[in-house]
């Protein structure tokens, strides 16, 4: 496969890019509007906080990884504006200096490259590549030439970070280390990638930020829009050129949607992004990816305390959200210091629901016929698999407002921002991010974030918030799908155009009644989900309608009631052998089994109030019941496609039990503590982050010699790290409630 330099990367016909099809901000019509009138003469417009128009979707704005507030000098007395009294002019010129406005020539070696570099004159600070993923280059953009990167971090290690010979070294291959700096000013926000100024509006590329709205905490909160997130790069993926992936940087400075913050992130929650993203791929949960983190060292960012910026990249084949469509039609109009909403426009909504249903859902609806249902219906699907996949595994999101819930179905916003208001006094206050976590000790009503005090998105509760967001969504469609169901097919441009109040409604209610099929449908997709995944933890390969009565409901029971480790406590499983029991059950327990409950009892937070005759009593009746499960399987084992010895179906179960329970878990404390590495020392701390993201990529290795009865002693320095990295941490750090500071 061809490889290129970031620079040089494809980029797709206009017909598949949203900029294109999608209805732009009137500030920024057209990328040379964008670049001409608004970057090079009032680029104030897109580093300050406004609504954009109704009907806009989008507009186009580029990195700015620029200290704010602005710390704008003074012009010189002899300066023109001073003569003048054109404050605003001398601001005006001093951002657009720091703009990237100039064009620079394609690399040598791509003369004839799509997009060219755009830099700006003024804007000048060290850039440091602190990690990039493989799995996510592998899966995402496998085109993408990134010269010597892996090189320069280093070897991947946890307990020889400050080894000499681990070091990172530059390749002394001219173009291998061109293409690694081509990638690093691109993903750092230094450099932005647009088409030549030759080129016409009809086929220019240039980035852009969305507008959406959302209700956050169950409160309506207007316009939020990406308001620290850039969409820098789409390219066509080489095996499917239908298919595309879209590059965002997360971090990388203001837009017209970041209200009063600063557009930026620090490095603690770029790291648990970065992390985060990958580990839940690993896992098997729908997810958006990351590519790489890039920190700023001398950009200051002001938290709780000044730290300094990073940024990551994302990606994901499109990161619209329930939220883009509250934006046309959102329960109420209002305006607010900070914010506010617009009117709703019906016909913003008509054009984006046919390009959500078109190219991102790719629904396989007949030309002229309606969507508005299939769409709804379809995107309740995808969300509910993935909110299945959360408490199959034991995620919580912390932040799951409308505008974090992706139309792909996608865990999106790991940095998730969140507002808290005072009426409708908003970013007064410091935002949060970041509070996602992992279950440690089994508790179905935890709550990771620590400024959710109602405990509205604790873990029981996400089914029923990913709910929620389905109602906003239909909400936003309803007289959109009621049109199309009085039409009997799809609305045409204007379908609301002068249409009275009285019919708009009659509408609304129409498209309201779907609301019951639409729960429905999440609800049986996500129990459904939730039963094969932990079937599959369990290596159970039949569905039975008990299982959540007999087995599921009962193992979660035994967790919460013993304070056992989730994750622990299904990896422990993993060595069960059926044969253990008897046919007589529990009546006759072997001296395995016996030593097999012990073990698990170890896994408990709190040994010291540990009922141990209860416990063993309750493990007894649920490793009886899933003995006979199992055995009840093998009965079946020609049809289930089990081994038809039973010792080596066990065997096999076995294998797939441990295929499908992480061994590493990406919990708090070892965040927390790879955080504090990088932050130590970045030239050093990056070789534990490449670590660390191989475990989570390749979560159900046996890392730390896992299956080897060596003695601790004899393990080398990096397995005794391992295994320290794949235990449950001080005790203080289980069920840690999160909000670090964004």
């Amino acid at each position: 496969m061809p490889k290129f330099p970031i620079s040089a990367l494809p980029v797709p016909p206009p017909s598949r890019l949203l900029i294109h099809n999608l209805t732009p901000d009137t500030w920024t019509p057209n990328p040379t509007a964008f670049r001409t009138d608004v970057l090079a003469k009032s680029p104030s417009l897109q580093r300050r906080a406004r609504l954009l128009p109704p009907p806009c979707h989008f507009s186009h704005v580029t990195p700015f990884p620029v200290p704010f507030p602005y710390d704008v000098e003074p012009p010189s007395p002899t300066d023109e504006s001073v003569q003048t009294g054109d404050k605003g002019g001398y601001i005006e010129r001093w951002l657009a200096e720091r703009e990237a406005v100039h064009v620079q020539p394609p690399l040598s070696r791509y003369p004839n490259s799509t997009l060219r570099r755009y830099t700006a004159a003024k804007r000048d600070q060290p850039i440091e590549l602190i990690g990039i993923s493989e799995t996510g280059l592998r899966d995402c953009v496998p085109h993408l030439d990134v010269g010597d990167a892996f090189s320069i971090l280093g070897a991947p290690t946890l307990a020889e970070e400050f080894d000499e010979e681990g070091e990172g070294k530059p390749s002394d291959i001219p173009e291998v280390v061109e293409a690694r700096k081509d990638l690093v000013d691109v993903l750092s926000g230094h450099v932005t990638l647009m088409t030549p100024p030759e080129v016409e509006d009809e086929v220019a590329f240039a980035p852009w930020s969305l507008r959406y709205s959302g209700h956050q905490f169950g409160s309506w909160a207007g316009q939020l829009g990406d308001g620290r997130a850039i969409s820098i790069l789409v390219t066509p993926k080489p095996e499917n050129p239908d298919e595309t992936i879209e590059l965002q940087l997360k971090g990388s400075g203001r837009t017209p949607f970041s209200r009063s913050a600063d557009g930026l992130a620090v490095l603690r929650s770029s790291i648990r992004e970065y992390l985060c993203s990958e580990a839940m791929y690993a896992l098997g949960i729908p997810t958006t990816r990351a590519l790489s983190i890039v920190s700023l060292p001398s950009l200051p960012v002001a938290r709780e305390r000044m730290e300094t910026a990073c940024v990551v990249t994302r990606m994901a084949p499109s990161f619209i959200r329930i939220g883009n469509f509250e934006a046309f039609n959102g329960p109420t109009n209002m305006f607010f210091f900070g914010g506010g909403q617009q009117k709703p426009d019906f016909e913003g909504l008509r054009i984006l629901g046919e390009w959500v249903s078109r190219h991102v859902l790719k629904l396989p609806i007949e030309e002229g016929a309606s969507w508005g249902k299939e769409l709804v219906f379809e995107v309740a699907k995808r969300n509910a698999k993935m909110v299945a996949g959360w408490q199959a595994y034991g995620f919580m999101h912390g932040v799951i407002n409308t505008d974090n819930v992706s139309v792909l179905g996608l865990t999106i916003d790991y940095g998730a921002s969140i507002s808290l208001s005072l009426h409708f006094v908003r970013d007064l206050i410091p935002m949060f991010a970041g509070p996602y976590a992992f279950m440690d000790v089994f508790d179905s009503n935890h709550i990771c974030n620590h400024t959710d005090e109602s405990g509205r998105y604790s873990y029981k509760y996400q089914p029923n918030m990913i709910i929620y967001a389905l109602r906003a969504l239909l909400d936003a469609l309803a007289p959109l799908i009621g049109a199309e169901s009085e039409l009997q097919k799809a609305v045409e441009k204007e379908w609301a155009q002068d249409v009275p109040e009285e019919k708009l409604k009659e509408w609304t209610d129409k498209g309201l009644e779907i609301r019951d099929e639409v729960e429905r449908i999440a609800q049986q997709t996500a129990a459904e989900e939730y039963g094969h995944l932990l079937r599959k933890r369990l290596g159970l390969r039949r569905a039975d309608s008990t299982d959540e009565r007999t087995l599921f409901k009962p193992l979660l029971n035994i967790m919460e009631t013993h304070k056992l480790d989730f994750h622990s406590t299904f990896r422990t499983l993993s060595s069960f052998k059926a044969g253990w029991l008897t046919e007589s059950g529990i009546d006759s327990p072997s001296p395995d089994l016996a030593a097999f409950i012990d073990r698990l009892l170890t896994l408990t937070s709190e040994p010291e109030r540990l009922d141990s005759e209860a416990a063993k009593k309750e493990w007894h009746q649920w490793l009886d019941a899933y003995a006979k499960r199992i055995r009840g399987e093998h009965d079946q084992a020609a049809e289930l496609g089990w081994n038809a010895d039973f010792e080596k179906m066990e065997e096999e179960r076995q294998t797939a039990v441990k295929a499908a329970n992480p061994r590493f878990v990406l919990r708090q404390w070892v965040l927390e503590d790879v955080i504090k590495r990088v932050e130590r020392d970045s030239d050093t701390g990056k070789r534990v982050l490449a670590k660390v993201l191989h475990m989570a990529c390749n979560p159900f290795e046996p890392w730390g010699a896992e299956d080897e009865e060596t003695p601790e002693e004899e393990l080398s320095k990096e397995e005794k790290e391992e295994r320290r990295y794949c235990g449950l941490g001080e005790k203080k750090m289980l069920g840690f409630q999160c909000s670090c500071s964004s």
